[in-house]
């Protein structure tokens, strides 16, 4: 049975991208409906989130597609077999066709990427009066493209806690995927920030686990977007004493830390004949 999640976002296809993120899965693997399209409101005030219900299509449902198509595949090749043996030399060649075209098609498509997200990129740079080097790496069998900034003033660039790098990101992702029939999972860095951040996050994550089982009471962090909350959740899913949730509604959704059950009835002896000096 698939999962499903409510999730918001400041339009309905801003929730979608948080669900993909929430979800760990891609555009053509989600299902959903939407509960409340959101409003803007007048000058800030009645505006409310878009939300939306979504879920991962099921593995019924893709072994199903799968075995119509694998069906339909038969049936045409039955289908072509007589035309296929009367004149093998012309199969041959065709099938050496359709080969060519397909990775033709593949090229010009990365191709295509490259050039979108460059002019995307260039433009908006420009018209900041920025001086940019932009790296374009594009992985077609994964279906991700990564995205590499340097120059003098990348800090302009992350922002306040990588929010204006987050925003690029979620930009350039939304040209990129606006034409490509194929979900392409797209990160923008500079400097190595993600990888710093995480390490950041990590070492939060530690420090406020170990704040909690000290004091036995739970802590809510500040409100983060669904790829950091995922590393705090990661960094502590299997600490023998605390657990993570996530409560909120987006763009206000944080990470609370709080002890498991085993050891808040148990008090400190509990924690210190398991926690020991660590």
């Amino acid at each position: 049975m698939a999962n499903v999640i409510e999730i918001t976002g400041k339009s309905v296809e801003d929730a979608f991208m948080n669900a993909i993120v929430e979800l760990e899965t891609t555009s053509d693997n989600i299902g959903y409906d939407v509960i409340d399209k959101g409003s803007n409101g007048i000058l800030g005030f009645g505006s409310r989130p878009a939300k939306i219900k979504a879920w991962v299509k099921s593995e019924v449902e893709a072994e199903k597609k799968a075995e119509e198509e694998k069906a339909a595949e038969v049936k045409s090749t039955e289908a072509a077999a007589p035309a296929a043996n009367s004149d093998k030399t012309d199969v041959t060649s065709d099938n050496s066709g359709e080969a060519l075209s397909e990775l033709h098609k593949k090229m010009v498509v990365t191709c295509d990427v490259d050039k979108v997200i460059r002019d995307f990129l260039d433009n908006m740079f420009k018209a900041m009066d920025m001086d940019v080097n932009i790296d374009i790496k594009i992985n077609e069998e994964e279906g991700c493209v990564n995205v590499e900034l340097g120059g003098d003033e990348m800090g302009l660039l992350i922002g306040k806690r990588g929010q204006t790098l987050d925003s690029i990101q979620y930009l350039v992702s939304l040209v990129v995927n606006k034409e490509n029939e194929k979900y392409m999972r797209v990160k923008v860095d500079t400097e190595d920030y993600r990888k710093r951040r995480k390490e950041t996050l990590e070492s939060l994550a530690k420090n406020i686990a170990y704040k909690v089982k000290r004091s036995k009471r739970p802590v809510s962090l500040e409100p983060m977007n669904p790829y950091e909350r995922r590393i705090i959740h990661s960094a502590l899913q299997n600490d023998k004493f605390v657990a993570t949730r996530s409560e909120g509604e987006e763009p206000f959704r944080h990470v609370i830390v709080y002890l498991k059950n085993d050891y808040r009835s148990g008090g400190r002896d509990n924690y210190k004949k398991d926690y020991g000096r660590n």
